[in-house]
């Protein structure tokens, strides 16, 4: 099954679920890692793109001198309905854009940031040029990718569980679309067919994803993201079975009790 539109669609309760489930559990840890990277820098303006329900703009509003204007972007309208609905520590000013079309002046900002979006954009090169075309004379993009699958453990724990109860047509969204995009090379070449002619600098970073017991994960995976969409095209009824078959797996293999496992992605930075 390859639905690359349901893909982007974060809409109905995905995104009360998300924020609820899944930034706790395996986004927090990263939107302070990004924006530690460039609270030292000389900055006026910050783009963030993708922003989700706003767990990066919430810590850039929070590090960042009130001086620093801070505009956070995202495809989905809902997602940007419920970040402004959670509120950050200072205004920031929310807005509905497509990362391959930005609605920017050319050199309007001096930071571009991405936490887990660029996997997302179906012509990534694209996506670069335009953070690259809205970024001033020495500029930074940073933003940051999910390694592969199998260094995030209870997310391959799921997708494994749900490729045993939907054999004929499993559900890929996780391993197509949020690891899909964790090869270096490709994402260097990537960028350079955006514009970019610095070289980029690369880290790997691991962490722990925890959780108080093994269905918030299950949950969080199956019914606060895209792969919702893909259960549920075997049949609405499904989603509930599905959701009980993964939380079955992780408990099989972290416990009934917290459940702690290894997650790890890849940072990027790259100047214009």
């Amino acid at each position: 099954m390859n639905s690359p539109d349901t893909d982007k669609a974060f809409t109905g309760s995905i995104p009360t679920l998300y924020e609820k489930y899944l930034v706790p559990m395996i986004f927090a840890p990263y939107a302070a890692d990004l924006v530690n990277r460039i609270a030292s820098r000389p900055l006026t303006r910050v783009l963030e793109i993708a922003a989700g329900t706003g767990v990066v703009t919430r810590n850039l509003a929070s590090v960042l001198p009130e001086s620093v204007s801070i505009v956070a972007t995202d495809l989905n309208q809902p997602m940007l309905d419920l970040a402004s609905e959670v509120g950050t520590k200072r205004p920031v000013e929310w807005r509905q854009a497509n990362a391959m079309q930005l609605p920017f002046e050319d050199s309007a900002f001096d930071a571009v940031v991405c936490q887990f979006g660029v996997m997302f954009f179906p012509d990534k090169s694209k996506a670069f040029s335009e953070a690259r075309r809205v970024l001033s004379s020495g500029g930074l993009l940073i933003f940051n990718v999910w390694d592969r699958i199998e260094e995030n453990e209870f997310a391959h724990c799921v997708s494994t569980a749900l490729q045993s109860l939907f054999p004929e047509d499993p559900p890929r969204f996780l391993n197509r679309t949020p690891h899909g995009y964790h090869d270096l090379a490709t994402i260097a070449r990537d960028l350079k067919a955006g514009g970019f002619r610095s070289s980029a600098h690369t880290s790997t970073v691991a962490a722990r994803s925890q959780a108080t017991s093994p269905r918030i994960p299950a949950t969080a995976y199956c019914q606060g993201t895209p792969l919702r969409s893909e259960i549920e095209a075997h049949g609405k009824s499904r989603l509930d079975e599905a959701t009980d078959i993964a939380a079955e797996a992780i408990a099989q293999k972290f416990g009934r009790g917290p459940v702690d496992g290894k997650i790890q992605a890849h940072v990027i930075a790259i100047e214009c």
